[in-house]
């Protein structure tokens, strides 16, 4: 991961496991069954967006490696094994 995308994704995470833990506490608190599933929600929708930060990393770095010549092929195959395990 590129040094200027690598804050924005630790800054994401320590967010989400903040949140992860709220909601460690509202299971303990007892709270209701909508509150918390929307809570769990909205950490999966974080957690897309940390996906998503790192592919667009991924990306640009294929593409700089393809223009300094660098092997195309093993750049597309490690963007798609990395786009595949993100479904």
């Amino acid at each position: 991961m590129s040094r200027h995308k690598r804050p924005e994704v630790d800054s994401r995470l320590s967010k989400i496991e903040g949140h992860v833990r709220a909601i460690r506490k509202m299971v303990h608190d007892d709270r209701s069954y909508p509150e918390i599933v929307h809570q769990v929600a909205a950490v999966r929708a974080s957690l897309d967006g940390v996906v998503e930060v790192i592919v667009d990393d991924l990306v640009e770095d294929c593409v700089a490696t393809a223009r300094k010549g660098g092997s195309v092929k093993e750049t597309v195959l490690e963007l798609q094994q990395v786009v595949a395990s993100g479904r």
